[in-house]
């Protein structure tokens, strides 16, 4: 069986070309899913999995709707063909079926593991040079005496977050961050 799997990130992107691209080819069923790339746990990609058995053939308009991270859509790929199923990509025009597409997949994902690792190098060198010139970097120190202050209002229950918030300055997250670690006795 031929099967499509079509994803945007957002509820608010619209998948209908690449269904039309997908149903085009010749996809039998299309699992449809608006899901962040980014995050390896999606519900569609489980129903994919779910339904594919040996022999069957999953399609993608692009790559890149299989995920993001170069490691996670090699891992789709490798467990896609430890069940016996085959992957093509309609824009990058890989289809693992061929030894040529297997080779090509295997060259663009060790191609974009060097563009990551780059830009990773990239940022660090940027971090480096901003110490250097004296810049402070990273969160900005939270005053001790606000936080102080805002966990009195709170132990109070007089006010509500947002006032606290307003009046001390701080952030809601580093609110909570510090009643959490309260709790865990980090802090008194």
């Amino acid at each position: 069986m031929i099967i499509g799997y079509a994803r945007v990130s957002t509820i608010d992107q619209n998948l209908d070309r690449q269904i039309s691209i997908l149903t085009e080819y010749g996809c039998e069923k299309i699992v449809k899913e608006k899901f962040t790339g980014t995050i390896k746990e999606r519900k569609g990609l489980h129903q994919l999995f779910d339904m594919l058995r040996n022999g069957d053939t999953v399609v993608v308009e692009s790559i890149s709707r299989l995920g993001r991270k170069t490691l996670d859509i090699l891992n789709i790929i490798q467990q896609l063909e430890e069940i016996g199923v085959q992957f093509i990509s309609l824009k990058e025009n890989m289809d693992t079926r061929t030894s040529t597409g297997k080779a090509m997949f295997q060259m663009m994902c060790v191609i974009a593991e060097l563009e990551r690792n780059l830009i990773a190098e990239r940022v660090k060198e940027g971090l480096e040079a901003s110490k250097k010139r004296g810049k402070t970097l990273g969160r900005p120190k939270l005053d001790k005496e606000k936080l102080t202050v805002a966990l009195r209002m709170y132990d109070s229950k007089e006010y509500s977050v947002k006032e606290i918030v307003s009046a001390t300055g701080i952030s809601q997250g580093s609110l909570y961050r510090a009643i959490n670690r309260r709790k865990l006795g980090e802090i008194n």
